[in-house]
């Protein structure tokens, strides 16, 4: 499996994540966990948005990336 692959499937799986963390957030009856789970989310938005420009990087600067 090359990088690119294994860099999308994790943005993949973490996307998944993050809609679970969404879902639980709005479906927890209990406020403290709806605000840990929704801060969860959060934290994993972030790292999902710097994996994909890390993508976009491995796309831009090696050449046999460019069509994955």
């Amino acid at each position: 499996m090359t990088v690119i692959s294994n860099v999308k499937q994790c943005l993949y799986s973490l996307k998944g994540i993050e809609s679970q963390l969404s879902i639980l957030a709005l479906n927890s009856n209990h406020e403290d966990a709806s605000k840990v789970f929704h801060e969860s989310m959060l934290t994993i938005s972030e790292i999902n948005k710097e994996l994909t420009d890390r993508m976009e990087n491995l796309q831009r600067e090696e050449p046999q990336y460019k069509n994955s």
